[in-house]
This record gives C-alpha cells, sequence and structure tokens, in this order.
C-alpha cells in the first residue's frame, strides 16, 4: 500500500516507522524545507529526536508536493493545525478520486474557528477522509509500544483501507463515525493540559489534577454534545484516554507550558513558546472564540484563556474548581 505523509515532525516520523512494520507498506514523507530534509538523512541512521531508532529504507522523504503525492493510496495529513489550509492548496493539483485521507493534526483554525477536517473540505471535495486521535506520545509510538487510537470515518471504504495499513503493526483503531467529537476531544485535551500543569506550577498534587481532569470531562462531553457531535466520544481513546496522558505527564509539551505558568516565570513562559510548538497555547485561542460565536458557555475555559493571555492570577484555577 502506497502511503504519503504530509509532515514529517516527529509525530509523523513516529507514525511512519509503526507503518513500516506492515511490509505491504511503502511510505513517502513531506518535509518543508531543504534544511530538514538534510537533517533527517544524515541522522536516520539514528534519529536522536524518537530515542535514536533507525528509519527504514521503506521511508523516503522528499520536499516535493508532486512526488509525494504520487501513486498514493492513502494520505495522512501531519503537519501543524494552522498550516493545514495550505497544505490542502499545495495538494490539490495532485489528487485522484482513487486516494484516501486521514487527519492526524491537531487543532482549530485560528481566524474561522473551524476544525480541522471542516478546513481540509473547504478545499478538497471528498468522502473518503477520517480523522485519528489518541494517547499517543511520538516516542512511545515509536518504540513500538501497545497504542490504541479513534479514528473517526465518513467513508467505511477509508476505515478499511486504514485498517488495513494498520494491520500487524502496535497500534489498534476504534472506529466511530464522530469526527468533530475525535477533532474537538484530541484538541481541547491539549489545553486542559495547560490548566493541568499550572496547578503543578503552583505546587498542588495529583489530587487537584485529578479534580480538574474529572470536572473538564463533564464540561467537553456538554460542548461535544453543544457543538452537534456523541457525547460517548468523550469516553473512548480520543476522549478520556487523551486527556488522562497529556494531562498528566511531564513527556506532554502542553503540560510542561502550564508548569511554567504556575511558577509564575513569564522569562520562561516566553522562551518555552519561541522554541516549542505549544498546541494548546494556540487552540486555546481558537475555543475561545468558537465559544463565543456559538455562544456557548464553558467557564473553565475563560479562566484559562484570562490566565495564559490575559496574565491573571494562576491560583484563581483553584479558586474556581471550588466554588464551581
Amino acid at each position: 500500500m502506497n502511503i504519503t505523509i504530509i509532515g514529517s515532525g516527529v509525530y509523523g516520523i513516529a507514525m511512519a516507522y509503526a507503518l513500516s512494520k506492515n511490509k505491504n507498506n511503502k511510505i513517502k514523507m513531506w518535509t518543508e524545507s531543504e534544511e530538514t530534509l538534510k537533517a533527517i538523512l544524515d541522522h536516520r541512521d539514528h534519529y536522536d529526536l524518537l530515542g535514536g531508532i533507525k528509519i527504514p529504507k521503506e521511508i523516503t522523504f522528499t520536499c516535493d508536493y508532486e512526488e509525494v503525492m504520487k501513486d498514493a493510496d492513502l494520505v495522512f495529513i501531519m503537519c501543524a493545525a494552522r498550516y493545514v489550509g495550505s497544505v490542502c492548496k499545495n495538494i490539490m493539483p495532485y489528487i485522484n478520486d482513487k486516494m484516501h485521507f486521514v487527519i492526524g493534526s491537531k487543532g482549530i483554525e485560528q481566524n474561522s474557528c473551524r476544525f480541522v477536517h471542516e478546513v481540509f473540505l473547504n478545499f478538497i471535495n471528498t468522502k473518503k477522509l477520517a480523522v485519528i486521535s489518541g494517547p499517543s506520545f511520538a516516542i512511545d509510538i515509536a518504540n513500538l509500544e501497545p497504542i490504541g487510537l479513534s479514528i473517526g470515518y465518513k467513508s467505511k471504504a477509508t476505515l478499511n483501507a486504514f485498517k488495513k495499513a494498520y494491520k500487524g503493526t502496535n497500534i489498534k483503531l476504534r472506529e466511530t463515525k464522530d469526527l468533530l467529537g475525535v477533532e474537538l476531544c484530541g484538541s481541547i485535551k491539549n489545553v486542559i493540559a495547560v490548566a493541568a500543569g499550572v496547578l503543578e506550577g503552583l505546587g498542588y498534587s495529583e489530587s487537584t489534577r485529578s479534580f480538574l481532569i474529572t470536572e473538564s470531562i463533564h464540561d467537553i462531553m456538554e460542548l461535544i454534545h453543544g457543538l452537534g457531535g456523541n457525547k460517548k466520544t468523550m469516553l473512548s481513546f480520543a476522549g478520556v484516554g487523551d486527556l488522562l496522558l497529556t494531562a498528566t505527564s511531564t513527556k506532554s509539551r502542553n503540560y510542561s507550558f502550564g508548569v511554567l505558568l504556575g511558577k509564575n516565570d513569564p522569562k520562561k513562559v516566553q522562551e518555552y513558546l519561541d522554541n516549542t510548538t505549544v498546541e494548546g497555547y494556540y487552540t486555546l485561542k481558537s475555543i475561545y472564540a468558537l465559544l463565543r460565536k456559538k455562544k456557548i458557555k464553558m467557564p473553565v475555559i475563560d479562566l484559562i484563556y484570562d490566565i495564559v493571555m490575559k496574565g491573571e492570577d494562576p491560583n484563581k484555577l483553584v479558586e474556581f474548581l471550588m466554588t464551581k
């Protein structure tokens, strides 16, 4: 099976590595610059960003959209959410009717407040589309740990194609038709992870962070319902599974960012943002705007926004939990 992955960050490469364990898969990856391409190729025998794995010869790399899309059966969109629109524009000339697509990018477009799959469909009219999300750090995928992901799909043929691609890998797929729910869970968990990190930065225990996570689960279920999705999606790999992982681990960039906020060190906070992709930071802006656009109330998001974007006292998060 010919697989194309758009995006060569550590998560994309880890996914390619897992998919390469199915010997029927031939994988091509697109990367954004010659500089990044050279860095990957120079270190493919010992890729330090993923624990020193050897990137197998079945995975090839290119900066050329036409080349990477040629003969593709399955196309993974794995770039940062804010680049999905431009990526779609660039791959459009090379798309044909046989291709199936899956979105692994997480987030909500800043200006339009559209979910990533909505951005995709604005450019590419197809029913052969799915969304994947779940508890899966890149390093754990690359270490071939057992991983569970939710896949939201529009077409049964697309679902079957991706199940075939993952056969024999360390990744198990659980299916749902709730694309919106899967994507919302995968986006908003990064925001809650920032808040959980704030609590650690303030010196609070696992018990208090669990308090926050439990309250957030209820709120997210109501938000999914309010936006037209299925509440039960919150109980999936994409929902509770990913939230628990991201909001409790120092491997999470969003959680680590929150810790710095809680410690009230503006210089280190800005340095972290300048040098690290913190999806929860960008998603928070979009979620905040989306809630206002849809006239949906979610006070915990309002408070996190005030702490992160307006510099409000992080201790207000605990006060909120106790008075909610």
